[in-house]
């Protein structure tokens, strides 16, 4: 108690001073409009920025789940996108499911070898399993090569292994998507004949003769193509929609008729022997 007599002694000046000039801000205030708006105006500036960091802060710490949903509603979209009904095909053709799709994330991307792999956090238990597609909101990524209870790895098209089936948008002219190993931003497609109409800029997508990827899904686009005198055959560079350096969400794409039309041809085949 002692401690605080000694403090209002020693600054009774300065805490006379201070009361007096509260109270002469407060008579000023509230006898002079324009200096009232001026402390309204400031008083709300201050509690809008205050509101207004709180709110960025909230967001943030809020963006995870609000990213969840987003991808659980892209990945319902997809599924509508892949699943559409055919012109042409009967009420109950067009309206089984031919594609599921699962979400998932990449934990490990390589880029910089011959023979690229990425590993995601869905396995079997998720339903995935060898030759499933894989794809992000911008383009295809590759394809899943082994799978274990909890995790697949997946094949990536910056793999010297990788052949997918390709074509030129909004045409029929169809060709096989390779990976020179030279560069991690572009692929190659190949046996596109010399006939062929090309422009730089085209559209790259998957092609209707794949059993693993619906068609149409985005690849790139050309930026550059040479013609192969020798074999009447472009290559073609295609300069890929996905940044394979920052993979993070990913698609997985399963094809429910596959093994059907796999055990078709294999039965055909044999036949013909």
């Amino acid at each position: 108690m002692q401690q605080i007599i000694n403090f209002l002694i020693r600054y009774k000046l300065f805490l006379l001073y201070t009361f007096f000039l509260f109270v002469s801000l407060v008579f000023t205030f509230q006898s002079h409009s324009y200096h009232q708006s001026k402390f309204l105006n400031s008083a709300n500036y201050i509690s809008g920025s205050i509101y207004e960091t709180s709110d960025n802060i909230t967001s943030y710490f809020g963006l995870r789940e609000e990213n969840q949903s987003l991808l659980k509603e892209n990945e319902q979209l997809r599924f509508q996108l892949y699943n559409q009904k055919n012109k042409g095909q009967s009420t109950a053709d067009s309206t089984r499911s031919a594609y599921t799709v699962i979400k998932g994330r990449v934990i490990n991307n390589s880029y910089a070898a011959q023979r690229n792999y990425i590993t995601i956090n869905k396995g079997k238990r998720d339903s995935i399993a060898q030759d499933m597609g894989v794809i992000t909101d911008k383009g295809i990524l590759g394809i899943v090569e082994n799978t274990s209870n909890n995790f697949a790895t997946v094949q990536s098209i910056l793999n010297e292994k990788s052949n997918i089936n390709a074509k030129i948008k909004n045409s029929n002219h169809f060709g096989s998507l390779i990976w020179n190993t030279e560069g991690y931003d572009r692929v190659q497609l190949v046996d596109i004949p010399r006939l062929v109409p090309l422009n730089i800029g085209d559209t790259i997508v998957t092609g209707a003769m794949s059993s693993i990827f619906p068609e149409n899904v985005p690849i790139g686009a050309i930026a550059k193509f040479d013609l192969d005198r020798s074999k009447s055959f472009y290559s073609i560079d295609v300069a890929l929609f996905n940044d394979m350096t920052n993979i993070k969400n990913v698609y997985i794409i399963k094809n429910l008729n596959r093994q059907e039309v796999l055990e078709l041809e294999a039965e055909t085949q044999s036949n013909d022997q």
